[in-house]
Order: C-alpha cells, then sequence, then structure tokens
C-alpha cells in the first residue's frame, strides 16, 4: 500500500470538487482529488448553463474566469410564456442591477481542469472502491483502489463532493444521517443542438401540454427541454418528434422562428428534491449533489454547490491561517439554511409552471392566478429576481 498526506481530501472531480481544490491550492492549502470516472467521462456531462453572481465571483478568485467572462453572455432577464403571452422578468431591474451568466456546466469544468493542470494540482482519476476511514478521529484517512494497488491518503478533512450516489454520504452512519425527498412524478427530456438559440434570453413555458424550456449554451448551442412522464425513455424520442413537441408548447411567435437540426446529446433527467442533513460529521463534509439536490427548474443545482463551496474554503482559511475553526464547526448550520431557501424557491418555480398529472380544474385555475399575480406585482418580480440572480452567502 502507497501512502501519501494532504491537508483536505476531496472526493469528487467535478466542478465543486475542482473548485475547491483550486481555490485552497492558491492558499498553500494541499489537497488531493479522488475521482471515479476518468476525466473525459467527467467532461462529457451535460449539466446546467445559468451562474449565480457568486459563483461568477468564486470563479474568479479560483483566477478561472478569463474565458468565462470572454464568452459566456449576461443575461438581464428572462421570459415566461403562458396563457398565450409571454411576460418578461427584468433581473437588472428587480434585483438591484443583478444578473446572471450563461455559461454551460462543462466548460466551468474545462476551465477548472486547466487551472489544475496549470498549478500541478493532484487529481487522481479511475479511482476505484473508494473508502472513508475514522471521520470522527483527528487523523482521518481515505483508501482507494488505482492499477491494481490500493492507497491511502492520510489528510485533516474529507470533502464529500461525490454526487448523489457517492460514498461520501453513505459513510455517516444512518442514525446520524437525516434524509428529506420529494419525487416529482416527471422528468425533463433534453436536447442539446447545434443551432442558434430561440431567443436572446431564456423562455420557460408553462403550457397544458405539460412545461417547456428554451436555454442556450452560445449563440451557436442551443439547450431544449419539454416535461416527459417518467416512464418515457430517451430513445423513444426522435429528434422529429421532439422538435414537433416543443413547438406546440411554445408561443407561436416563438415556434414559428425556431431552428431545428440533429441533436448532439439527447436524455432524460428525473426531478427530485432532496436534502441530507447534517451535511458534516466529525471531519467529513459533505457539498453539492452529495447532500442536497434540487429541481432544475429554478437553476440552482451548480449553484447550491457554490455556496457549499465557498463556506467551506471560507472555513478552511480560517482554520489554517487564524487558527478559526468556527467557520468549520457552524458549516453545516450555515450551508443548509442557505440550501433549504434554494430548495424553496426550486420547488416554488417547479409547482408554477408544470403540468402534475392529478391537478384539478381549481389547482389549474390557481396556478394561472399565481402567474397573473406575479406579473402583476413588483414585490413578486423582485422576489423571484432575487432568488434567481441568487442570495447572498
Amino acid at each position: 500500500m502507497t501512502i501519501t498526506r494532504t491537508q483536505v481530501a476531496i472526493i469528487g472531480g467535478g466542478p465543486s470538487g475542482l473548485l475547491l481544490s483550486q481555490l485552497l491550492h492558491r492558499q498553500g492549502i494541499d489537497t488531493v482529488v479522488l475521482e471515479r470516472q476518468s476525466r473525459d467521462y467527467v467532461l462529457g456531462r451535460i449539466r446546467a448553463g445559468v451562474l449565480e453572481q457568486g459563483f461568477v465571483q468564486l470563479m474568479r478568485e479560483a483566477g478561472c474566469a478569463t474565458r468565462m467572462e470572454a464568452e459566456g453572455e449576461q443575461h438581464h432577464g428572462f421570459m415566461i410564456a403562458h396563457q398565450g403571452r409571454m411576460d418578461r422578468v427584468d433581473l437588472q431591474g428587480s434585483a438591484n442591477g443583478a444578473s446572471v451568466m450563461v455559461y454551460g456546466q462543462t466548460e466551468v469544468t474545462r476551465d477548472l481542469y486547466d487551472a489544475r493542470d496549470e498549478m500541478g494540482g493532484e487529481v487522481v482519476h479511475l479511482a476505484e472502491n473508494v473508502r472513508l476511514h475514522e471521520l470522527t478521529s483527528q487523523h482521518p484517512y481515505v483508501t482507494y483502489e488505482k492499477d491494481g494497488g490500493t492507497h491511502r491518503v492520510d489528510c485533516d478533512f474529507v470533502v464529500g463532493a461525490d454526487g448523489f450516489h457517492g460514498v461520501s454520504r453513505k459513510s455517516i452512519p444512518s442514525d446520524v444521517l437525516c434524509e428529506y425527498e420529494k419525487i416529482y412524478p416527471f422528468g425533463w427530456l433534453g436536447v442539446l443542438s447545434n443551432t442558434p438559440p430561440a431567443a436572446s434570453e431564456l423562455i420557460y413555458a408553462r403550457h397544458e401540454r405539460g412545461f417547456a424550456l428554451c436555454s442556450l449554451r452560445s449563440q451557436v448551442l442551443s439547450r431544449y427541454y419539454i416535461q416527459v412522464p417518467l416512464t418515457d425513455r430517451a430513445e423513444d424520442w426522435s429528434d422529429e418528434a421532439f422538435w414537433s413537441e416543443l413547438k406546440k408548447r411554445l408561443p407561436q411567435q416563438v415556434a414559428d422562428g425556431l431552428e431545428t437540426g440533429p441533436s448532439i446529446e439527447k436524455s432524460i433527467a428525473p426531478l427530485r428534491s432532496f436534502v441530507a442533513e447534517p451535511m458534516r460529521y466529525g471531519n467529513l463534509f459533505l457539498a453539492g449533489d452529495a447532500a442536497h439536490i434540487v429541481p432544475p427548474t429554478g437553476a440552482k443545482g451548480l449553484n447550491s454547490a457554490a455556496s457549499d463551496i465557498h463556506y467551506l474554503y471560507q472555513g478552511f482559511l480560517a482554520h489554517y491561517q487564524k487558527g478559526d475553526s468556527a467557520g468549520l464547526e457552524n458549516y453545516s448550520q450555515k450551508a443548509l439554511a442557505r440550501v433549504w431557501k434554494a430548495e424553496r424557491f426550486s420547488w416554488w418555480m417547479t409547482n408554477l409552471l408544470h403540468r402534475f398529472p392529478e391537478m384539478s380544474k381549481t389547482d389549474l385555475r390557481l396556478q394561472c392566478a399565481d402567474l397573473d399575480y406575479l406579473f402583476s406585482s413588483e414585490a413578486a418580480q423582485a422576489s423571484l429576481a432575487e432568488n434567481y440572480v441568487g442570495l447572498p452567502y
């Protein structure tokens, strides 16, 4: 067995783990990142594309914002199509000049990998059978297998950023961990295409046939979604069937101008709300999807992970540079307070815009009334905008 030593062992080589590693490395704090998949696999994941201001600032602090600021798009609003009309949510006007950055998660991850390479950061891919040990002691360690050998990483702390199915959360005893979950009775069928976007800003569509979303990654790369039953499979949907159904759910002027093309990626994502408490167990800290998942409706998944990384980064800085461990000790409570607000917002937007199987005529009228109220009230729009651009850390 080979034994190495680091200060913070990070489980998970997605954007959360890489971002924390990069931030800490720039402050002289050693990390090792263990990732179960290959680098190409991680970079092949198609995920979120709307970044809160807080996430953008973290990328700047990590020294990874150059390409994002050159190629990403600042969006100052978005559209909601409903009841035969389209209304605009003015983020800039309703949230004190705030905006969001449209820049794909794949590009974020690529930028972080490039930064880790440039600094010589240690990222171990294809790390199998990862196990966490002695988490409640002062000397935790992690073991994993690679290339036929067993390896051990001794550390001060372990950060579990290895997603919903990772080993980190499962390492917390069941009598300590409390999990909250809501499964939604539908999924999102998403298509990525090399086509111009349907509009200059995102369009969220509430329709009697189901929800739809027109999003984008750039001016030549578009991302579209439609609500589908959980029983559907991506292979059940041809490109032609997808475009036809999408157009039916969009306002006529948008559908008429929609440019279609072959899909370069097609998948169905089930929707769930999930939170695990606590987010700290001994010297293990959970972050991102390892601790919480939101429906994608409010664009809060990656952004909620970023807030975890912010709290951890600040906590580790205070611990190593000032000998102050209060930030780490209070991490779970502080992170969860923001997580639950993001869960509430995502749940609210999901309920506002989707067609649920059990909805009665009364439910549908109330949904319409909720949208009517939203666009008749500056206060309601300000609340939506404040949450959409991201609550303060």
